[in-house]
């Protein structure tokens, strides 16, 4: 399955991220609350994320809610993986980017199948 990771679009100064993952037949919009200054300390807060069809309509869950909000050991997984994708060495391209990308998506899509009924 193809996919485009678009990663932390936000405004400055904001406690704010959103990410997006994009595949070929619907999107994940992804939003990470942060407690603290983005510029020092910053300490992620929660994660929420949404299921899209490309036209930017809602897919709802399989319970009938919209949004799912990422808790307990797959908040975890979750802040490992995204700290990753953050760090210097992949900013600057240390390690393996595809690998690192891989498991993000991996982790995000098993948690959309266990939600949504696409």
């Amino acid at each position: 399955m193809n996919y485009t990771l678009e990663l932390n679009t936000q405004n400055p100064d904001s406690n704010i991220v959103f990410n997006t993952i994009m595949f070929d037949s619907f999107k994940v919009n992804i939003v990470e609350r942060y407690i603290g200054r983005m510029n020092s300390s910053q300490n992620l807060r929660d994660v929420l994320f949404k299921v899209r069809t490309l036209d930017d309509k809602i897919i709802n869950r399989r319970d009938g809610n919209v949004r799912v909000k990422i808790k307990g050991d797959h908040f975890e997984t979750y802040q490992k993986l995204s700290g990753i994708l953050n760090s210097y060495d992949y900013k600057n391209k240390l390690l393996n980017r595809k690998d690192a990308e891989q498991d993000y998506i991996h982790f995000i899509l098993s948690l959309v199948i266990s939600n949504y009924q696409l």
